[in-house]
């Protein structure tokens, strides 16, 4: 077990080097953010809500974390991803440098992301039930993954450019995925992690690929308010949007 830990920092590093996110990629950090905020955690009173990110890529994601949370820690196993992104948020944030499955945090979280990360990890149930482990009584778990399901995916398989739905395309495997996720499936996983949905949902209708959306935003054809409309969409078909997410409690009936 330990060579295989060994084995994925090798292939994080070497993953990273080509890791590069869209303008796309980037603007859905924050319809993430807006789509998973009714369950996000209020204040305590006694203490500001304690959040984690595992995995950081470069920060789109922790710089609106970082916004929402006073108290918010990141744990990611590649040095660069924590370089990039300890630039650009406060310096109260606090990071680590491990593995998931390696990681021993010495106090629990009200709210945990796992965001565009389940997809790429060796075995999700197993990095699912370690962050139950490190959520406080009443805490959320938070997993968004690209949905298999997106419309700019079902176009590609009767281009021909991918076989089926589950198949990982040329970028996915670039990015180091290991997997293509569907609602069912991700909430399979939520559930044999010893984890009960709270909350589910899609973010951003897409009915093009990110290339096109980053060619054409700004446009007369993709203005801000196609986008907007895009990411309300989204709301109405989930089983549509570019991504989903699963909102989770450990030890709920």
């Amino acid at each position: 077990m330990a060579l295989e830990y060994v084995r994925e920092t090798i292939h994080l590093d070497q993953v990273a080097g080509d890791y590069l996110e869209s303008p796309f990629d980037r603007r859905m950090r924050g319809y993430m953010m807006r789509a998973l905020a009714p369950w996000m955690p209020p204040d305590r009173g006694d203490r500001a809500p304690r959040a984690l990110q595992m995995g950081c890529f470069h920060g789109d994601l922790t710089v609106n974390l970082a916004a929402a949370y006073g108290d918010l820690t990141v744990v990611d196993a590649q040095e660069t991803f924590l370089e990039h992104t300890r630039k650009r948020v406060p310096s109260r944030v606090r990071f680590a440098r491990s593995l998931f499955e390696r990681w021993r945090p010495a106090e629990r979280f009200d709210a945990i992301f796992l965001v565009h990360t389940l997809e790429h990890v060796i075995d999700p149930v197993t990095v699912l039930a370690r962050a139950a482990d490190w959520l406080a009584d009443g805490g959320r778990l938070f997993v968004v993954v690209p949905n298999g399901n997106a419309p700019s995916r079902q176009i590609a398989v009767k281009m021909g450019v991918i076989p089926d739905l589950a198949a990982l395309t040329r970028s996915d495997i670039q990015h180091g995925h290991r997997r293509t996720y569907f609602m069912d499936t991700l909430e399979r996983d939520v559930r044999a992690a010893g984890l009960a949905a709270v909350g589910a949902g899609g973010v951003f209708f897409k009915p093009l690929a990110n290339f096109q959306l980053d060619a054409l935003d700004g446009s007369a054809i993709v203005s801000e308010g196609y986008m907007e409309g895009c990411y309300e969409l989204g709301k109405k078909y989930p089983d549509l949007s570019a991504s989903i997410f699963v909102v989770a409690e450990r030890g709920t009936p």
